[in-house]
């Protein structure tokens, strides 16, 4: 144990000052003089460190990793064995390039032997999946998996796997609480031999007047919509084809919603957090917003959402 109160093992190197207490630095680890590494963090054997790093508090990085200039871990990020960061985006021997900031937010978990390409941003409580090749930046909360990584899922508010899909099933013209802001309604429906009908209306079922529609349908299984909140915007969601996973966020508590046939409909009043995913190839969503289009409305940065719900 350093007079510093962190511990540096006898076959560890350590180059750096800046190293908080009760943080451990393992057999064959070395720190180079420039990095900085918060409290309580653990870095396993055969760890590289390079100067222009930054580790934020209860970080744990496991062996066989390397972490290079640019790289920014937040409080309680995973660093899984053989995890790799690259930082040059068209590397060529001694030839040196401007190094991007990759930023791993709180929280994160990097699976074992998956790659983050460089300039990223990992956001809080994101899970890579084991041997997944990250190509773009990945949400908060979202569960990325593959070669290109896409989203299969997401966890909740504190990082834990996101509990199945809500299944509610109120009576017809009734509603059903999601959470605090988010009520999903059952439609009315028609069913003869000439086909089926459903209807919602102004005031009974959609709970405000209608200023703009808009559909999203030939979405790519891959993609993401959504991904944003609303200042005061209500909207109000039916999938009238196919099927699609709707995410819905308060900043304190999150949910997961099917919307797979016209007698349901969701309405999300506004400072509520929406994602909409794993899109089915046939899925058509239509989405009544109680504004019109106004981009200043238009929350898309998570950190702001949480700022803004404080």
């Amino acid at each position: 144990m350093t007079a510093d109160g962190y511990f540096v093992h006898q076959d560890g190197r350590c180059e750096t000052r800046q190293v908080g207490a009760r943080t451990r630095i393992w057999a064959f680890a070395h720190v180079l003089p420039g990095a900085r590494i918060g409290s309580d963090c653990n870095i396993c054997d055969g760890v590289f460190v390079e100067n222009d790093v930054v580790l934020g508090d209860r970080v744990t990085v496991k062996s066989g990793v390397q972490l290079w200039d640019g790289v920014r871990l937040g409080d309680d990020v995973f660093v899984g064995p053989n995890a790799t960061f690259a930082n040059d985006k068209f590397p060529r021997s001694r030839a040196y390039q401007a190094v991007p900031e990759t930023v791993v937010e709180k929280g994160a978990s990097l699976g074992a032997n998956c790659t983050i390409l460089p300039g990223l941003r990992i956001g809080r409580h994101a899970m890579i999946g084991a041997g997944s090749v990250v190509t773009g930046d990945v949400p908060p909360f979202a569960i990325v998996m593959g070669n290109p990584a896409r989203i299969t899922g997401y966890v909740d508010s504190v990082g834990r796997a996101m509990p199945p899909p809500r299944q509610i099933e109120p009576s017809p013209g009734e509603t059903a609480d999601v959470i605090p802001g988010v009520a999903l309604h059952r439609l009315r429906n028609a069913d003869d031999m000439r086909g089926m009908l459903s209807v919602a209306e102004v005031g009974p079922d959609i709970p405000f007047e209608v200023k703009r529609f808009f559909a999203v349908y030939d979405v790519p299984s891959k993609e993401v919509r959504g991904e944003r909140a609303h200042r005061t915007c209500e909207q109000f969601f039916i999938c009238v084809r196919g099927s699609v996973s709707l995410v819905v966020d308060d900043g304190r508590q999150r949910a997961e919603v099917t919307l797979d046939n016209t007698g349901l409909g969701i309405h999300v009043r506004p400072m509520i957090w929406t994602v909409l995913y794993r899109h089915t190839t046939d899925a058509m969503v239509l989405t009544f917003a109680s504004q019109h289009y106004d981009p200043s409305d238009y929350i898309r940065d998570y950190d702001e959402f949480l700022r803004l719900k404080t």
